[in-house]
This record gives C-alpha cells, sequence and structure tokens, in this order.
C-alpha cells in the first residue's frame, strides 16, 4: 500500500520544527516503509520503547547529570568565566543574555520533546499488543505517563506556555495543527492527569534490584506533590490553599513510604557514595550508570574536576573554571560539613577558585579513563523532606516546618533552627522561615539541578529580579546580573519554533 511517510528523525524528535524536511522527500513512496505500531508486536517491544524513554532523559540536553547548564548555570549557584568558547552561546545562560537563536536553547527543546514523543508512542501502541500478564501493561503505562508528566513538568517551568501533544504525529497535517502553544494551565492539568494516572497502578513503592532507576509511587507522590507546590506558587491564586493541601497530601505519601526511620540514619555522605548507589535509603529515583562502561559510565567526576586536582577522579583534567560562584560558597553557614564535603578550593595558578567535588569516583575501577559509577540522583528524601516544610509554612504550620527543616539541618550536622536565629549574621541574612528553608535547599541540593527552580516557586518575578539584583556582581565573575530582569524568568522560544508561526508560536516578553 503506498501512504506517505515521515523520516523518523522528525517524528520521533517531535521537536514541532520542520523547516529541516524537504516536503520532496518527506513525500516518497516506499514499498519497505514500515508502519511505528507494526513494532509493536510483543510486551518485550513495550519494554524495549518504555526503556528507550528512560534513555532519552540521560542526554546533557535532557536531564542528565551534565544538564547543569539549563538549571544551575541559570540560577547563582555555578556560572563560567570563558565567554568564548563556542561561540560564546553557554555563557549566555548565566549571563541572562539569551537569544532566541542559541543552539544550546534548541537542543534543550529537541531533546526534551524527544521524551515526550517517546512516551506518545508507548501510550498509542501498547493496546495493539497481547499481554498475558495483565499487571505488566499496566506498569508500562504508568511509566510512560509518569515520564511524559516529568517532561512537561520541566517544559511548563521553563518556557511557560507550550505545545501539549499527547499522541504520536502521522502527517505533516497534525503536525502543524499541533504547533500552538497552550496555556499552562492546560499542561499543568495533563501533568496532573498523567501522574495520578501513573499513581493508580502497580508499582512498587520504590524500586529495588534490578528496577533501580525506573519510576516507583514514591516518586510519582513526590513529584505530584511538587507539582501542586509549584501551581500553588505560580498560578492561579484563587486555588492556592487548595493545590498547597494536595502539595502536601502526596508530599506526606511519598515521605510515609521510606524505609528508614529518621533521615539522621543516613549519612550525608552514603547518598554520593558510589559504593552504596543501591542501597542507600534515601534515594528514590536515579538514573544508572556503570561505572568502568564506556558508553553508560558517569563523566560528572571528571567533568567536574579541575587542574592540578586529583579528589573527583584518577583522570587529569585541565580544566580551569571551577564553576562554582562565591556566592553560594558564602551562603554555607560557619562549620556546614556539607560544604567541605562538596566544594574545594583549587590551589593551582591558573585556577584559583572553587570546584564541584559532591560527585566523585577516584576509584581504580572508574581508573584513569574517567569511567564513573555515579548515579545521577534525581529525586531524595531530603528534597521531600524540605517540600514539606515549604509546604507546612506556607499553610502557617510554622512549628511543622521547622521540624522538617530540623530533620535536614540535624542530619547535617548543623545548629537547629531556633539556634541558628541567636546568631546575628543568620537572623540577618535569613529574616523568616521562607528564607530559611530556601537557603536550606541551597546547600543540601547543591548541585543537583533544583535550585532555579527553587527560585521560581520562592518568588515572584518582581521578587526575583530584586534578589538578584541585590547581590554582589563580584561573587558572580564575568556574567552581568544587571542583565537580569523580568524576561530571565522564562527563557525564550527557540527561533526555529517561533518561526514556524510567529502568531500560535508567540515568543515569551522580552525577547
Amino acid at each position: 500500500m503506498k501512504k506517505k511517510i515521515l523520516t523518523i528523525s522528525c517524528l520521533a524528535a517531535l521537536s514541532l520544527t520542520v523547516v529541516s524536511c524537504k516536503k520532496d522527500f518527506l513525500e516518497q513512496y516506499s514499498p519497505n516503509a514500515v508502519e511505528l505500531n507494526a513494532s509493536f508486536k510483543s510486551p518485550a517491544d513495550v519494554l524495549s520503547a518504555v526503556n528507550g524513554i528512560y534513555q532519552s532523559l540521560r542526554s546533557s540536553n535532557n536531564v542528565g547529570e551534565n544538564s547543569g547548564l539549563w538549571t544551575d548555570e541559570r540560577s547563582d549557584d555555578t556560572g563560567r568565566n570563558d565567554n568564548q568558547s563556542n561561540a560564546g552561546e553557554p555563557f549566555q545562560f548565566g549571563d541572562f543574555s539569551i537569544l532566541p537563536s542559541n543552539t544550546y536553547l534548541k537542543s534543550h527543546w529537541v531533546s526534551l520533546y524527544t521524551t515526550v514523543s517517546r512516551a506518545n508512542i508507548v501510550l498509542a501502541n501498547v493496546d495493539n499488543v497481547t499481554f498475558s500478564d495483565a499487571a505488566l501493561k499496566q506498569q508500562y503505562i504508568a511509566e510512560a505517563k509518569f515520564l511524559r508528566a516529568y517532561t512537561y513538568f520541566h517544559l511548563v517551568r521553563t518556557w511557560g506556555d507550550v505545545p501539549l501533544v499527547t499522541k504520536p504525529f502521522n502527517s505533516l497535517e497534525e503536525l502543524s495543527d499541533a504547533t500552538f502553544r497552550e496555556k499552562e494551565a492546560a499542561v499543568y492539568a495533563q501533568i496532573v492527569a498523567d501522574l495520578k494516572d501513573a499513581l493508580n497502578s502497580n508499582l512498587p513503592n520504590l524500586q529495588t534490584g534490578a528496577g533501580i532507576g525506573r519510576t516507583s509511587k514514591a516518586a510519582i507522590n513526590a513529584i505530584l506533590g511538587q507539582v501542586y507546590l509549584t501551581m500553588a506558587t505560580t498560578q492561579d491564586q484563587a486555588n492556592r490553599t487548595a493545590n498547597l493541601n494536595s502539595a502536601k497530601t502526596y508530599l506526606l505519601a511519598a515521605y510515609n513510604m521510606r524505609t528508614f526511620s529518621t533521615l539522621s540514619t543516613v549519612p550525608y555522605t552514603d547518598v554520593f557514595n558510589v559504593a552504596k548507589k543501591t542501597s542507600c535509603p534515601e534515594l528514590i529515583w536515579q538514573i544508572v550508570n556503570k561505572q568502568g562502561d564506556i558508553t553508560y559510565s558517569s563523566s560528572i567526576a571528571y567533568n567536574n574536576q579541575v587542574k592540578g586536582e586529583t579528589i573527583n577522579s584518577l583522570k587529569p583534567n585541565t580544566n580551569l573554571d571551577g564553576n562554582v560562584t562565591p556566592d553560594l560558597v558564602k551562603d554555607y553557614e560557619t562549620g556546614d560539613p556539607r560544604m567541605a564535603f562538596s566544594v574545594k578550593f583549587a590551589s593551582d595558578p591558573a585556577v584559583q577558585n572553587y570546584f564541584i567535588t559532591k560527585f566523585r569516583d577516584a576509584s581504580a575501577a572508574a581508573s584513569n579513563l574517567g569511567y564513573g559509577g555515579n548515579d545521577w540522583i534525581l529525586l531524595r528524601y531530603a528534597d521531600v523532606i524540605l517540600m514539606l516544610a515549604e509546604v507546612s509554612n506556607y499553610l502557617g504550620d510554622t512549628a511543622g516546618a521547622i521540624t522538617y527543616l530540623d530533620m535536614v539541618r540535624t542530619r547535617a550536622g548543623i545548629p537547629t533552627y531556633a539556634v541558628a536565629l541567636t546568631n546575628a549574621a543568620y537572623a540577618a541574612k535569613y529574616p523568616n522561615l521562607r528564607l530559611a528553608i530556601l537557603h536550606e535547599r541551597r546547600v543540601e541540593l547543591a548541585f543537583e539541578h533544583h535550585r532555579w527552580f527553587d527560585l521560581l516557586r520562592t518568588f515572584t518575578t518582581d521578587e526575583l529580579v530584586a534578589y538578584f539584583k541585590a547581590k554582589s556582581q563580584a561573587d558572580f565573575g564575568i556574567a552581568k546580573l544587571a542583565n537580569f530582569t523580568t524576561k530571565d524568568r522564562y527563557f525564550p522560544i527557540p527561533f526555529d519554533e517561533y518561526k514556524l508561526n510567529p502568531e500560535k508560536m508567540y515568543q515569551n516578553p522580552g525577547y
């Protein structure tokens, strides 16, 4: 049967960009063309497709370990003092001078929509496969919906209104019809619907053994709680209290699935210990890497190492940029052991800067090739606990918020909140509980790609501008804080996407 086909690069990527696909190439007739749904013949085929969704997360253009450009470098935690490499495009993120034509920005958009596309393909074809085990089918559907929701959560917080696509495209006409930005409220509604569907499944509370790296009910509850918390603080305030209560419900559900008694029983350093990544009870969801494997090993230890240092990896690095802002270093309280574990000052004359040491694998198994075994942690319980502190504070439960805050501070080995308030410097820097919780999230979760989203959730746009403007330029190197304006709450829509339909793919203000 003759039929128009779409190239795999255009269909699977689902970037909404078709300018690179020539019409005459798309409209060819191939007697050997295979329908996509013909690839789904058995449960094993579905499993392979679901694994493909997970695999897409690994990319540095997605949410993998080296994706800090979109988050930490956009925040006040890390940056770079090199404004020349790669035409200066990476520097634009931390300098708040990003252009819609930025190719790194476009790569991030394409990668996230690739994940969405892969989830849509699974969900559109799973019913065509006969399962002898109905529970297995339910599991795959739940995983695909969770991963689609998780990806859209990144998209909507990064760009605001975004195209909302929940099925594969079979023609250019369908692609064209979907080329418009959906309002944030509709995107959040889809995210919540997908997460609730995923939660109503037979997934385990927490994954163990071979299941580590896949989602679980604890992960779904945690993300659903974070979604409601984000909606409460950034969306329509008419539903603020209801969303906060929902956030608390789901975050508590995730917390109550833990297998440890108190956070203090889990040493902070165990969370990042390569030897304990399959047994540390604080970990909820992670991207699994294989130590010593050329393809699936972790490179984060080596990538964060600088010239003259060997603490992270046996592989020497000539990197001269520590990539940690003095602004963050100064935010650690005196005596906080998390600072000594997370950052180190490089004394090499060519560096003279702090660099990240939180992710290490200087073992013989990783070798001098830098093939580390660090898993990339996407969710852990200290994150959930501090979100519970945040929610409780917003709901007026000050005592409850402090209890959660102190769980993290006590585990870290620093004074409780009440004691810290007796320190004039602490009380002046964090004059209210909201800022104290934000500070705690910063130092506890540093370099784990949460900081930018924490700032967006904590401050209104005008407050965020004032927050950055109040910082010291000297603590940010050559990146210009003066560039930060209200436009920087969202990234610009990539130019290739905008030009498809300037009316329906309207640009964010200020770009």
